[in-house]
């Protein structure tokens, strides 16, 4: 479903939360994490840039917690002058207000680090994450987590969760070396319900066929999310996304998610198949919600 929000601008890696019965919106931004605001999650206004800091560019996929009254935002970002994207780092900035503006704290894991999503699980903080893996297997970007030992303090012991299986999952054929293909598993958003954990997460790229949301999953009572062993849904072998492209869109990915009113509300990014646009970013939030039932999610309505 379509939101009521400026589409002649992109809101890619959307990321909600809700404040005071309010929605705050943090998106992708080349200058800056940009920010939209909404009263009833369905229509929203763009308030502008919350966070940027000097000598930086290219600022991916923020996410945003509060803590004692602290907001903080996670996000990576690149040096201006650099052109390698794989000269993202994952830092931290922190705001008294959800408008922000944030003020840059620490850089917290070194380059390749992207897509952070911070959550509290027991007395914890725990931050899932993407970064590469060059040597063994299917080569790419996959997911992992690691404790923090406080909001600006990483444990710097990260565990994998999801690792690249498909050939789905190629972002690109040959892309460092003649017969190694990329593959690339992002954008992870952890959630649970009753003693199962669910980790979303988008494969491939943006601007490709197969491009979708994902989850695995995991039957645990543990706290200790580092401890977790997820399993793809429904197998490590079988390519059954949860959201891709159809009949009306295409870059269906990247998301977060909110419980609104008793349901599983999913924010994603995705262009419309009828956009003509030009050399321009068409992804737009757009949501649909879900329901998760054991091992399985369905989507009710897209």
């Amino acid at each position: 479903m379509k939101l009521n929000i400026d589409k002649t601008r992109s809101q890619a890696d959307p990321y909600v939360i809700s404040h005071n019965n309010e929605y705050f919106m943090y998106v992708t931004g080349t200058e800056g994490v940009n920010l939209y605001f909404s009263k009833d999650s369905l229509n929203w206004d763009r308030i502008g840039i919350c966070y940027k800091k000097e000598n930086e560019k290219q600022y991916w996929a923020p996410c945003v917690i509060e803590l004692d009254g602290v907001f903080y935002m996670y996000v990576s970002s690149m040096p201006i002058g650099k052109e390698d994207t794989h000269e993202q780092r994952i830092q931290v900035a922190k705001s008294n207000s959800p408008y922000g503006p944030f003020e840059f704290i620490d850089f917290l894991i070194k380059p390749f680090s992207i897509d952070p999503h911070v959550v509290v699980s027991g007395n914890n903080l725990f931050m899932f994450y993407s970064t590469n893996n060059y040597d063994k297997g299917r080569v790419g970007t996959y997911v992992v987590v690691d404790k923090m030992l406080s909001p600006t303090k990483m444990n710097n012991k990260p565990q994998s969760v999801v690792v690249p299986t498909l050939d789905e999952e190629i972002f690109m054929k040959d892309r460092f070396k003649k017969g190694q293909h990329w593959h690339t598993l992002e954008g992870a958003f952890y959630f649970k319900e009753g003693d199962y954990h669910y980790l979303m997460y988008s494969g491939n790229c943006y601007q490709n066929e197969h491009y979708y949301i994902g989850y695995a999953y995991s039957k645990d009572k543990s706290d200790d999310l580092t401890k977790i062993k997820f399993q793809k849904y429904p197998a490590d072998n079988i390519y059954s996304p949860l959201i891709c492209k159809n009949d009306k869109e295409e870059g269906t990915g990247h998301n977060s998610l909110l419980k609104i009113n008793g349901q599983y509300v999913v924010f994603y990014h995705g262009r419309d198949l009828n956009d003509n646009r030009d050399k321009e970013d068409k992804r737009t939030a757009r949501i649909c919600i879900i329901a998760p039932d054991k091992e399985n999610i369905k989507v009710l309505k897209r």
